[in-house]
């Protein structure tokens, strides 16, 4: 019982922590005149991130690899098939061009450059995390250079930043949050894959992986709620591309990621590739830049058909 609640205090720390810190991160780029849908692609990705991010280089220095990466690859898998499937299961989402032309090809291309860099040698190298992250600064400028002319703005007149005082204070408040919730998280995780005598990459690629993207969750199912549908897509596909780029380039430039758990490139890596591309024909068919309840429900199955292959 006290590693469940271990793991119930570190996901509140965690869910609060994301939240804070998304908060600050908005009223700054409020502040700077982002348009919404690079806010979408980078700050909130960023923001919902950082629980992976926190969670990663604490569970890799702590010396729990298979946490660490099962963790980046079981949410990557969950944000595009639960996260995705249970927003679809409210509405639908009409798909901007920007999803083919550069969302979804740099989403593979990071998922493709980090299975290269780990499938052959088990091992994420410090240098191949500093070449992920390049990856991001590239695709990042990319974005604001050319894509943030393109796109109309669609602010609304409640969009008011917060009081500077107040930006730092959340920010400072969602930084504890995180760092505490992540250590509370990995404590209750170990024990219970010690307890159950099932590896951490199970317990990291289910349990904690489904927790860190719960702000995914909270933040396209307010941004459909609201009607922002682009910060919903963005948000997702970004945040897959933060993990991957951002989360374990920045943990394996911290300490090199060895995978000890095989599961990890014979099955999940795999599953994750395959999440990540059949987006692209669900969002042409039926009809053509659209997703709907009928996705939805597709995307759902698909992750219980993952957790059964995993567990069982």
């Amino acid at each position: 019982m006290l590693n469940f609640l271990f793991i119930a205090v570190g996901l509140t720390l965690l869910i609060f922590g994301g939240n804070w810190l998304l908060k600050s991160a908005v009223a700054f780029s409020l502040r700077l005149n982002i348009p919404r849908i690079i806010i979408g692609m980078t700050i909130v990705s960023f923001a919902t991130s950082a629980p992976e991010l926190i969670v990663s280089i604490n569970a890799a220095m702590e010396g729990f690899p298979d946490l660490a990466m099962g963790n980046v690859i079981g949410s990557n898998i969950a944000n595009l098939s639960l996260v995705l499937g249970i927003v679809l299961l409210f509405g639908q989402i009409d798909v901007r061009k920007a999803f083919y032309i550069t969302d979804w090809p740099v989403m593979m291309a990071a998922s493709l450059l980090f299975f290269g860099f780990v499938y052959f040698d088990g091992i994420l190298q410090r240098y191949e995390g500093a070449i992920m992250l390049l990856f991001l600064f590239l695709f990042l400028i990319f974005l604001l250079r050319f894509q943030k002319s393109a796109i109309v703005d669609d602010f609304h007149e409640d969009d008011k930043p917060l009081p500077l005082y107040k930006a730092l204070l959340f920010l400072g408040m969602g930084g504890a949050a995180l760092w505490g919730g992540s250590e509370f998280l990995i404590k209750g995780a170990v024990g219970l894959a010690t307890f159950y005598e099932v590896s951490e990459r199970i317990i990291g690629i289910t349990v904690v992986s489904v927790g860190t993207s719960i702000p995914e969750l909270a933040a396209s199912l307010i941004a459909i709620i609201k009607k922002e549908k682009s910060i919903s897509v963005g948000n997702l596909i970004g945040s897959n591309i933060f993990n991957l780029l951002a989360v374990l380039g920045i943990t394996s430039m911290i300490t090199p990621i060895n995978v000890i758990d095989q599961g990890l490139l014979t099955s999940d890596i795999w599953w994750m590739l395959g999440v990540s591309f059949i987006i692209l024909p669900l969002v042409f068919f039926p009809k053509g830049l659209r997703l709907g309840w009928r996705d939805g429900i597709i995307l759902i199955a698909l992750y219980a058909l993952f957790l059964y292959f995993t567990l069982f």
